[in-house]
């Protein structure tokens, strides 16, 4: 068996890239989809909450497989659940089929990083964080490509179904590419550490900390980005284009992951993300005109390093915890937005039918939403007092 690392991650980015197309692409279209098919807010939000749930569903049963069956079968399901998903979406004709492949997207969404995210943190075990920021620059990558897909398919008379269409040709490759490689086992089974032993880690203190604080940034990250052309429409003409310039954002960011954080610890990291997110989604609910394209690189750079750092940060100080770990963090991450989108959705269409219109309906949302990353600056401060101790009690330990 020859293990070829760099062709392994480039395919794994491919395969994340349909995963930010799908999202991009979604959200550009998320009103068309109202309007075509006569559906409100609520519908629409039960519709977006289906790839969040989806996932979640598949990252953690991924998660718990992925050591038995192997990383190379659960890309094989995550090809096939992206191009069912998309072909159905294409030819769907109400609620119900929007509803199912808006699913199959997301099971396949969370097959992908079941499988990429233990891949990544197997192939670099010498730099961790680092690898998956560079894997995660993908998914805005497939963001910013999917909204400027909407943009100028827009322009040019192009129907939300070719829009949508255009995600079968990364998949298609991603699913060759990946056909043709050889994969290593699993970090976990490499090391000797059982899968009780796998168990046992999730269930450590500071493990359940991350896992609930996952919660929270991916809430921030995610619904932000989903839901921003809904939510900003009454006060930007280009709340797109808003969505397009927070994810370069994240692109540049999560590009130089190493030399940030060669300069500060993660946990570190973490609180300023947070302090940049809150920041960024205050200004969203008080400034208009150009100041709001201010607003959306502030929150870029908040969200920019949420994901991976979390990620990188559970395995890198829980290695024990293995691609279950991993994995039940983008879980809680997902579920926690499908929940909080539904929720709010909700919430968005009792605003509009007590105020008569949706004119402060976004605003309202998003203030809504800004209780949660202040919350994660406090909790973030409180990792980083506690990793400090830790290491300190480590070095003490070492020279006793």
């Amino acid at each position: 068996m020859q293990i070829n690392r760099t062709q392994l991650f480039r395919a794994s980015c491919l395969a994340l890239l349909v995963t930010g197309l799908s999202f991009g692409i979604r959200a550009g279209i998320l009103n068309k989809l109202g309007v075509d098919f006569g559906l409100d807010k609520t519908q629409l939000a039960a519709i977006t909450a289906t790839a969040f749930w989806g996932f979640p569903l598949a990252i953690v049963i991924g998660g718990m497989v992925v050591d038995i069956i192997g990383m190379k079968k659960l890309l094989v399901l995550a090809f096939l659940f992206h191009l069912v998903g998309i072909v159905l979406t294409i030819f769907a004709s109400g609620y119900w089929t929007l509803f199912l492949s808006t699913l199959l997207v997301g099971i396949a969404n969370g097959t992908v990083e079941a499988a990429c995210n233990p891949l990544v943190a197997g192939l670099y075990t010498d730099n961790k964080t680092t690898k998956l920021n560079h894997f995660h620059l993908w998914f805005p990558s497939g963001i910013v490509i999917g909204t400027v897909v909407v943009v100028i398919l827009n322009k040019i008379g192009l129907s939300w179904q070719v829009q949508v269409a255009t995600m079968l040709i990364p998949t298609i490759i991603y699913g060759y590419l990946f056909s043709k490689l050889d994969f290593p086992v699993t970090e976990r089974v490499s090391s000797g550490v059982s899968y009780g032993g796998m168990f046992r880690a999730v269930l450590s203190p500071l493990f359940l900390f991350m896992f609930i604080c996952m919660f929270g940034t991916a809430i921030t990250e995610l619904f932000t980005g989903q839901w921003i052309d809904v939510l900003l429409k009454n006060v930007s003409d280009n709340a797109l284009l808003l969505l397009t310039l927070e994810t370069g954002v994240m692109i540049v960011g999560r590009a130089f992951a190493k030399p940030v954080l060669k300069k500060i610890t993660p946990q570190a990291l973490l609180v300023i993300s947070a302090v940049l997110a809150a920041l960024g989604i205050f200004m969203f609910t008080v400034v208009t005109g150009p100041m709001l394209y201010l607003a959306a690189i502030i929150f870029g750079m908040g969200v920019c390093f949420f994901w991976p750092t979390m990620l990188g940060f559970v395995n890198t100080n829980l290695p024990q915890t293995g691609a279950l770990g991993l994995n039940l963090m983008g879980g809680a991450g997902m579920f926690a937005v499908s929940i909080f989108t539904l929720f709010m959705g909700g919430f968005y269409d009792r605003i509009v039918k007590e105020a008569g219109n949706d004119l402060t309906a976004g605003k309202e949302v998003l203030q809504a939403t800004l209780v949660i990353p202040v919350i994660l600056v406090v909790a973030f401060i409180g990792l980083t007092i506690y990793m400090r101790g830790r290491s300190k009690r480590m070095t003490a330990a070492v020279q006793v």
